[in-house]
């Protein structure tokens, strides 16, 4: 039996560029990382690359320019609501200013107590003190700020509310609100900027009377005045690149890892299975954060990699089908039938996510966000269980 389970290993790489060629130079790293650090590649490894180098490589980039000329194609000379948005300098703040630039006035609507991906306005105990129904109470921002008094992110000590109607300029109104429908008291035209709930927010707007209303994923879906693009997310998944651009999340990624796959196979006779992951999908446990501002882990992946896990769960067999004596072997036919008949009772308490997602998640704390310089990474043995020989 094996005595190792999953491995994950950050690759190193050089700075990737536009124009490089992830295909082969993927491969290059991974391939050096196994020869310089004496491990073997094997089948049903899974290798990772992060949005980003994609994106950078494709030259996938906007300006606050081409954001907001697309926006106002779209609405033309109108006062426009924007609800819903996360509350990030770095996922959001360039979007907010090219938004503001493309309209005649920007309604904005922000949730509290803490924005769709937990970044915390204001505290949740203030609402119980103050005796406030976030599911029905709307205000003002002036009627806010005199009903829970100071608002400062926990982490940075910004003041979102301030800082959003500054970047968005004087033809900016700030309202406080948990419901959707609010902002069709102040324009019938909307912008909805949340992530996961974007296609529910929507129908009720439209069913609601909205005239129009478009997602940011409605929003540079196609190139404008040269700028980058993606076709099925617009704006979704960008990050802050420079003071005046963002980098949006990769296209044509399925394209890429399958490259990958067919180059790993012919170069070490090995087939692997191959992602691009953006974030993790987990929540931070004292700050409320959960990570996964983009809209989907892992936007391109190889057909491998469909699918959720087959497991049981080997607590409970521990628990209830082992003797005192039961040999190694018996563990092992134990497990290797109830995998094969699928037993539900078994797999109770197994985590029923998708590979992709959970696989993508590990990726994204190995590699981490900052100056590890791993933007490539290598599972081993993800496939794995206690029978494994």
């Amino acid at each position: 039996m094996s005595l190792v389970g999953t491995i994950s290993r950050g690759i190193k790489a050089p700075i990737f560029r536009k124009g490089d060629d992830l295909i082969k130079m993927v491969p290059d790293c991974v391939i050096n990382a196994a020869n310089k650090s004496n491990f073997e590649i094997r089948n049903n490894d899974v290798i990772g690359i992060t949005e980003a180098i994609v994106a950078r490589a494709q030259g996938n980039y906007a300006t606050v320019e081409q954001i907001s000329k697309d926006v106002n194609n779209k609405f033309g000379d109108k006062e426009v609501g924007l609800i819903f948005p996360i509350l990030s300098r770095n996922r959001f703040a360039l979007l907010l200013k090219g938004i503001a630039m493309g309209v005649k006035k920007l309604y904005i609507v922000l949730t509290y107590p803490q924005d769709e991906v937990g970044n915390p306005l204001i505290s949740p105990n203030l609402i119980d003190e103050k005796g406030v129904n976030p599911f029905s109470d709307t205000f003002t921002e002036l009627a806010f700020r005199a009903k829970f008094g100071k608002i400062e992110h926990p982490f940075t000590g910004i003041d979102y509310i301030k800082l959003y109607k500054e970047i968005a300029g004087e033809n900016c109104e700030i309202i406080l609100s948990n419901r959707i429908e609010t902002i069709l008291d102040y324009t019938p035209y909307v912008i909805n900027a949340d992530i996961h709930t974007r296609k529910r927010t929507k129908r009720i707007l439209l069913e609601k009377g909205a005239k129009i209303v478009i997602g940011l994923e409605d929003i540079l879906n196609e190139s404008v005045d040269g700028s980058g693009y993606n076709e099925k997310y617009g704006l979704l998944g960008s990050n802050l690149a420079t003071e005046n651009s963002v980098k949006l999340f990769p296209r044509g990624g399925d394209e890429i890892v399958n490259g990958i796959k067919e180059q790993m196979l012919i170069r070490t006779g090995k087939k692997v299975e191959v992602l691009i992951y953006g974030d993790g999908a987990f929540k931070d446990p004292v700050g409320g954060i959960w990570e996964l501002a983009d809209p989907v882990v892992a936007p391109s992946y190889t057909s491998g990699l469909e699918g959720r896990p087959s497991e049981v769960k080997l607590k409970y067999i521990a628990d209830n089908m082992l003797t005192k004596d039961c040999a190694e072997d018996e563990l092992k036919k134990i497990i290797k039938e109830n995998k094969a008949h699928h037993d539900d009772n078994l797999a109770l308490g197994t985590t029923p996510r998708r590979l992709t997602d959970l696989l993508g998640s590990l990726c994204d704390l190995t590699s981490g966000s900052g100056d590890k310089g791993t933007p490539i990474v290598l599972v081993q043995g993800y496939f794995d269980d206690y029978s494994t020989e």
